[in-house]
Formats: C-alpha cells, structure tokens, sequence
C-alpha cells in the first residue's frame, strides 16, 4: 500500500474505471489506466501455486511450458492477477536490491476483503506482517512462502478521500486491528464464494535504488501522475487521480544498482485503453532515448533498475499472458 504497515497483530474498490476514450494527453496516462496480472518467477511452482490457490484463492486459468520454464496464469473470475513462471535454477531475491515491496490484491468490498485475510492468515506457508487503515484505504500484509510482498486491500470511497494544501492525497498508517476487522466484516458467503468473488491488482508496489531516478522513469517517461512526491524516501503515482497505481521507495533498497536475473519480481503490466497511448508513450520514450520494443498492441520497457514493464491495450488474453 502506501505506507509502512503498523506494528503487526495476530490475525485469529476499485482503482481508475474504464470509461471512453478521450484525447490522448502527451504527458500523462489516460484516466482509465489500470494495473494487469504481475509476473513472479518462483523456485518452488508447485508450492507457489497453491499457496495463492489456498490463502488468496486464486485459480489456475491457464498454462503453458517454454523450454524449460513454466507458465502459470491465476485469477479470480475470471481475471488474471498473477502469473507464475517456474525457474527453479535462479538464484533467491536478496530484500536489499531492487525489485518488489509488495502486489497489491484489491478486493470489491469488506466481506471479500475479510474472506481473503482469514484464508492467508490460516495458511502457514506464508507470513503474516501487518495491518494499516491508511485513510483512502484499509489493508493488510503477507509474505508469501517465497518473500514476495503481498497486500490485500479495500478502498474507501474517493467521496471521503482528502487532500492537503499542496493537493496530494493524505495517505497515513493508523492501527487496524485484524481480529476486530474479522469479527464486524467475515461473512460465511463471503467465505464459501471464494474464487467467484471479483478482484485484481489494485496497483504495485516496487524498491528502486533512489527516487530522483523512479521519478523520471515513472513519471516523467511512462506517465503516470504524482499523489504523494513529497516524501524523500517513497513516491506514489497514478492515473485518473487514483491514490496510486504504482509506488516506489527506497526503504531497503537506498542506493541499489540494476538486479541479475532472480526469483521475485519478473514484469509489471499495465493497460491502457487504445493504441494512441502506446504512440504517446513511445514519443515520451524516445524523446528521452530509453529503448523499448513496440509490438502492436503492446510496448515493453525495462526500468533502471532492470524491471520489465509492459503497456497494452484491453483485451489481453490469458494465452497472449503466457506468450510473454
């Protein structure tokens, strides 16, 4: 999310909407903007697989062997949310470099929100690591088997969100109690649904190495917008004035150069409503002279400190997912 989690306790919606196209803007993002499915390369695909089927209940929609990797696409009614990639013969991430702070799993309402907290707090695969009310929203966190940071999360409603006078959005960490959240929220519907509910990527959060640089990719180049730049050690950005869609900072990682190949973060992905985005964002790209592959519906970067990301017009199916 957008802050630190508070202290942990012991556990017993949406981001930008879809809308019409509009002109595209040379700066920024469309306001339809939303985050896609996050790639993870895993040592363990078996165990990782059904640790997001138990504790997150995802489902498997799609497979695919590429030599010696393998794909795996989850979701939930449908919609992609993770994609695994077996690559056992990588080495582990180390939580210093740059890379992944956490994905974060946005829910439609408190019931399902509820659902999914008390299934990843039963399962001892991964840990649980804390909570926080962070006013545009209430969330909490987990690590998965293999440390990759996972946020599950609810939003408030923009009507309630509030601003301060240099116009970002207030975001903080207040104590919020899981057990207490359980008790007023879980509902056995809620629970029994499981992968029927509704959910996606509400937005991702990343280490970089310093903020002047995440800025100037993020922001400048791909287009996002700043909601919170004011903090020297993080950075949150979005479209169509979401709280954030992407955050960067530098809380392990101050200093970190690009990262090897390794388990852990493998792609952001983003979607954007039509082709004249890609073009907008390509002219934004070579005006600064960062290499990029256009592929028709779809442009992929790499970040500076070695992510891929990837932009892509709707439509993307699970099939196109695993043929990246």
């Amino acid at each position: 999310m957008s802050t630190q989690p508070a202290t942990p306790a012991t556990p017993a919606a949406t981001g930008a909407e879809p809308g019409p196209a509009t002109p595209t803007s040379e700066l920024h993002l469309h306001p339809a903007t939303s985050m896609d499915a996050v790639t993870l390369r895993v040592g363990d695909l078996a165990l990782m697989s059904s640790y997001y089927e138990n504790a997150l209940a995802l489902v498997p929609l799609e497979e695919r062997s590429r030599g010696t990797e393998v794909h795996r696409v989850l979701g939930r009614n449908g919609v992609p949310m993770v994609r695994l990639v077996g690559t056992p013969n990588l080495p582990r991430w180390n939580q210093r470099d740059a890379g992944l702070f956490h994905t974060a799993f946005l829910f439609e309402d408190k019931a399902s929100l509820s659902a999914t907290l008390a299934r990843a707090a039963q399962d001892p695969r991964g840990t649980y690591v804390g909570s926080g009310d962070h006013l545009v929203s209430e969330a909490f966190y987990f690590t998965d088997p293999e440390g990759n940071g996972i946020e599950l999360y609810v939003d408030r409603p923009r009507s309630q969100w509030t601003y301060n006078a240099a116009g970002e959005v207030e975001m903080t960490t207040l104590f919020l109690d899981p057990n207490a959240y359980l008790q007023d929220h879980l509902t056995e519907a809620a629970l029994t649904a499981g992968p029927a509910l509704a959910g996606k990527i509400g937005h991702v959060h990343l280490q970089v190495g310093d903020i002047p640089t995440a800025r100037a990719f993020y922001v400048d180049a791909l287009g996002f917008e700043t909601t919170v730049g004011s903090h020297p050690s993080a950075l949150f950005a979005s479209a169509g004035g979401y709280h954030h869609h992407v955050a960067m900072n530098t809380w392990n990682s101050a200093g970190a150069g690009p990262r090897a190949a390794t388990l852990g973060l493998g792609d952001v992905a983003i979607t954007v409503p039509q082709r004249e985005e890609l073009d907008a964002l390509v002219a934004r790209l070579r005006a600064r002279g960062i290499p990029f592959a256009d592929e028709g519906q779809r442009v992929v970067v790499t970040d500076p400190w070695g992510t891929q990301v990837s932009l892509a017009v709707p439509g993307t199916t699970t099939e196109e997912l695993l043929a990246r």
